[in-house]
Order: structure tokens, then sequence, then C-alpha cells
């Protein structure tokens, strides 16, 4: 091959590798609302049940669960931000956020097809998943969600 061709090609390759990591991080952190998430007419179960999540472990009206594992270099900022705003909706339990493991836990990442950490699911209060974010969340969008959830507004 001709160095004039192999230049052309190896350009043509790096624009497109170059385009699809710009997409990538364009999708990164958007909540993409689910379609649906509790027990439907098949009987399959909801997101809480499928992680053996009991009522006392939800929040009332928002659960924010986030996959994360042990070599994950953006959870814990993700973890201490998803906190910081589950503790910012006043009423105790109100909204909640749970840290899941995934480290050795493969079947739960294959469940729930997670293919990156931090990934993000919204519950709403009976345990059905609504919401899911992968990678760190927006807080804007996350906060409008939550807000329509819980049934409040903040300013931020």
């Amino acid at each position: 091959m001709e160095w004039p061709v192999a230049l052309a090609v190896a350009a043509a390759l790096v624009a497109f590798a170059m385009g699809l990591g710009l997409l990538a991080r364009r999708s990164s952190g958007r909540v993409r609302v689910a379609s649906s998430g509790g027990p439907d007419a098949s009987g399959r179960a909801s997101a809480a049940e499928l992680l053996g999540l009991g009522p006392d472990r939800l929040g009332s009206a928002a659960t924010l669960v986030q996959f994360s594992t042990e070599y994950c270099s953006r959870c814990p900022a993700t973890a201490r931000q998803l906190a910081d705003l589950a503790d910012g909706y006043g009423a105790e339990g109100a909204v909640r956020h749970l840290d899941i493991d995934l480290t050795r836990d493969a079947a739960t990442a294959d469940r729930f097809a997670v293919t990156q950490t931090p990934t993000v699911l919204v519950l709403d209060g009976a345990g059905a998943s609504v919401a899911r974010i992968g990678g760190p969340p927006r807080a804007t969008e996350l906060r409008d969600l939550l807000d329509t959830l819980t049934r409040s507004t903040h300013v931020s």
C-alpha cells in the first residue's frame, strides 16, 4: 500500500474513533427514562425485588441505586453526589441512596446489563425502575426527575 493511501486510511480511522468518543461522551450521565420497571402482566419482578431490597431499604418517593466496583475511579465522587442529593430532599427517607458493589457479583451486573460503572438506577417508591444513568449523573437532569417523583421543587 502506498503511503498516501495508508495516511488517508489512518486519518479516517482516527476521525471515526473521535466521532465515537464524542458520541459516547455526549450520552454519558444522561437520564434515560425506563419504559417499564415494575411487575407487569408477564409477572416480571421489579428492580427492587431482583436486588433483594425490601420496603425498609427503599425511599418513600425514590431510591438511587448506584452500581460500583472497587476499581472505579469516578464512583466515590458519584456516591458523595448522590448521597448529598438524597439528603437534600427534606422528608426523612423520601429519597435514599444505595451503593451496590459489583466487583465480585457478575450475576447482578449481567441481570441489570451494567457495562460501565458508575451506573445508577432510579427507582420509584414501589421499587420499580423509572430511569437509568450510565456514568456520573448530570445533577440538573437527575434533580428534575427527583422533583417529579417527590412532587417537590428545588432551586439550583
